[in-house]
């Protein structure tokens, strides 16, 4: 099929990146999927009511945290070998719980019960750098990375934190997407005939696949005076906090020359809707990709609809009306602040009415990290 009008966004936001430019970066699978695919065919003369929906959230981060495990040595050597004279135990606790990493975790120190304060290891979130120092006032000069350094001859294990969904703001690494999709279809008499194919797969996706394809093509046509209406709607929401450009980018030859992608908040939706439909063919197709396992495959929405005359019905025109919309809003920032840099507002509607002889809108978008 082909399409005379075409909407196509390609939507970025620069960050000193060699190569790249960053915006929306897709959560990642969960361990469990589901594949199911709901085929509709329809034939009749006389009233329909036809309604599909689906709602999807998927929330993904990887906070790690390293522990570091090694000979035991005492809070208290700690705090005569890097302390001045005022400072206690309880002055360096209280500094290494103030040493938050991505999330809001702390460090952690697993020491005995003793007044020494034996440690035997300690566990650092992603964040928190070796040259970080652990309080300047109460221990001068003394960093994350000597305090590693005690633990002689140290082993490391790592674990992570894939998170979860909620309502709070979200953590660095952490992205969120929530996916919205109805169609609905109702007439109170006439002759319809419809095709309808939904196609759900929740796996990670690359480019130029889908995780919800949606196709109809249906054809109506009024007897005494009956009416078709219809309504469709796609709504796309990606959201996430700052994330190292390392952790984000698989390719090993791709070089960065920023350390961090930035947080972003992007919505982007495509609305169609059928009213008082007498005559026509009407056929849509709607596409999504909204989960990925790396940076460098973007979201994706896309939607089409034609409207053209029922060829049974002789008149050579459709005759109803038809209404369009696409929209987005774009939110972008730099490095890891969470201020906004970049925003970008869009909308394009489109209402016929009347004798419609051809009607067709093509909506594209894409937006993620690009070569």
């Amino acid at each position: 099929m082909k399409f005379g009008y075409a909407i196509v966004l390609a939507l970025v936001a620069l960050v000193a990146v060699s190569g790249f430019a960053a915006a929306d970066r897709l959560p990642n699978q969960v361990p469990e999927n589901q594949i199911f695919t709901i085929d509709t065919l329809i034939d009749v003369t006389g009233a329909v009511s036809e309604e599909s929906e689906m709602q999807w959230t998927l929330d993904s981060q990887d906070i790690t945290t390293t522990t570091y495990t090694g000979d035991d040595v005492t809070l208290a050597a700690l705090v005569a070998e890097y302390g001045n004279d005022d400072a206690t135990v309880n002055d360096l606790l209280t500094a290494l719980n103030a040493l938050k990493g991505y999330g809001s975790k702390p460090v952690s120190v697993v020491n005995g019960t003793s007044a020494a304060g034996l440690i035997n290891s300690i566990s650092i979130p992603q964040g928190v750098k070796d040259s970080t120092f652990i309080d300047e006032a109460n221990f001068p000069g003394f960093t994350v990375g000597d305090l590693k350094a005690e633990l002689a001859d140290y082993t490391t294990s790592t674990s992570h934190d894939y998170g979860a969904i909620h309502n709070s703001k979200l953590n660095p690494t952490e992205e969120i997407m929530i996916l919205t999709w109805t169609d609905s279809l109702r007439s109170n008499g006439g002759k319809l005939s419809l095709n309808k194919n939904i196609d759900f797969d929740s796996q990670n996706k690359g480019k130029g696949l889908s995780n919800l394809e949606v196709e109809k093509v249906l054809t109506y046509a009024s007897t005494e005076g009956a009416h078709l209406v219809g309504a469709e709607e796609w709504t796309l929401d990606v959201a996430g906090n700052y994330e190292l450009a390392a952790d984000t980018i698989r390719c090993v030859f791709a070089s960065s020359a920023s350390e961090y992608f930035p947080a972003f908040c992007n919505v982007v939706k495509a609305k169609s809707e059928l009213v008082n439909i007498n005559s026509a063919q009407i056929s849509t197709k709607g596409a999504v990709r909204s989960v990925a396992n790396e940076g460098t495959v973007p979201a994706m929405l896309n939607y089409q609809i034609a409207v053209t005359p029922d060829s049974n019905s002789g008149s050579g025109f459709a005759d109803g009306t038809v209404k369009t919309m696409f929209g987005g809003s774009i939110m972008e920032a730099r490095g890891t602040n969470d201020e906004t840099s970049a925003t970008n507002n869009w909308k394009d509607s489109a209402s016929v009415t009347g004798g419609i002889k051809n009607f067709q809108k093509t909506f594209n978008y894409e937006s993620g990290f690009k070569f």
